[in-house]
């Protein structure tokens, strides 16, 4: 006699698991990037965070009374901590990375239901929540390893984000400012100071910006992520509508935008070496490719989409150019969250047979 169960009868072997492990694979020429310019504190960070994922992970499925495996066989509690780890300085101190990983699982995914029934990507909301919180932490950003007379060593990156000095005893400003050079959160930070002082950026500021503060840093961390994105999409782990949208969006908002303050200078390259820079610089792709994709809270239609990537491009340059924070990805993700439910109730595809 045969067994009766409901449908479907047939399942696929696209696994929540396998698509999440695609994603990490993905991000691993950018985290190798990111360790070259900014030290093995990347690493640090990353097992910090994940360490600690699993043990949420872990303590949730023992208070909801579920097999342990549960919750960690689909690997979105890694995956989401190994996002954040990636989005934080890499020399925070320890408890910054923990409180992340606690407001990401417990208080964006798990409260809401777990995975699958969160409204807002868990990673983004840590990181805005650091960021308003713990300003001068988030921001405390180490000038390139290549700079440094002795970069520090994975003892020492240890010792920086659990004690504050190295294993000699200095701190990390100590460290910088035996730099000859001009130190800033980012090159963002400083294109957004210029931004307010004169309301332009000036070509021979903007190439000083580039050679002072790290862009090309910047750039191939971007770059990593951008190849890294592609991937997903070959492998169809990922849609190619939301980066696509997001990042044509931005382009053509930012350029406009240059172009018309630089008509002054007479300089059209001006405008499209500052939209060059804007475009690989802080976590643009990151965000296109890595961030804005989460399947939980982005759009779900075709149509919705190009929608949500497009407004995701058009708030992260608002915010760039006009807010108070020199990188949006974050706000413009959440933002764009909130607008899924209206975006896909008004882009759902026409039943066959149906009349509009």
């Amino acid at each position: 006699m045969f067994k009766m169960v409901s449908s479907p009868h047939t399942h696929g072997s696209n696994l929540t698991a396998k698509f999440m492990l695609w994603v990490m694979v993905a991000m691993l020429p950018a985290l190798v990037v990111q360790c070259y310019y900014f030290g093995v504190g990347v690493l640090v960070q990353v097992i910090i965070a994940v360490s600690f994922a699993v043990v949420i992970e872990l303590t949730v499925a023992k208070l909801r009374q579920k097999p342990t495996a549960f919750y960690l066989a689909d690997l979105s509690g890694i995956l989401t901590a190994l996002i954040l780890a990636m989005s934080i300085p890499p020399y925070s101190p320890y408890w910054i990375v923990m409180i992340g990983v606690i407001v990401a699982l417990l208080l964006a995914k798990h409260i809401y239901g777990g995975l699958g029934q969160n409204l807002f990507n868990p990673a983004m909301v840590a990181y805005a929540l650091l960021l308003i919180s713990f300003p001068v932490q988030m921001t405390s950003w180490s000038v390139p390893s290549q700079l440094l007379s002795e970069p520090p060593t994975m003892n020492d990156a240890f010792h920086l984000v659990f004690t504050g000095v190295t294993s000699d005893g200095f701190s990390l400003r100590q460290l910088v400012d035996s730099v000859d050079g001009i130190t800033q959160a980012t090159p963002l930070d400083s294109a957004k100071l210029a931004m307010k002082a004169q309301g332009f950026i000036a070509p021979e500021l903007a190439q000083n910006i580039s050679d002072k503060l790290g862009f090309n840093g910047w750039f191939q961390i971007n770059l990593a992520f951008l190849i890294g994105g592609i991937f997903l999409i070959a492998k169809r782990i990922i849609h190619w509508q939301i980066p696509v949208a997001m990042l044509t969006v931005f382009v053509l908002c930012s350029y406009t935008d240059n172009t018309v303050k630089q008509l002054a200078f007479a300089d059209s390259s001006s405008a499209l070496w500052e939209t060059w820079q804007h475009l690989f610089s802080g976590a643009m792709m990151f965000g296109a490719f890595f961030i804005a994709t989460d399947p939980v809270s982005a759009s779900i239609t075709p149509r919705g989409k190009l929608i949500f990537g497009g407004l995701i491009g058009l708030l992260v340059y608002l915010i760039r150019y006009y807010g108070n924070y020199p990188d949006a990805v974050a706000f413009s993700v959440l933002l764009a969250n909130i607008c899924v439910p209206l975006i896909d109730h008004y882009t759902q595809p026409r039943l066959y047979g149906t009349r509009k």
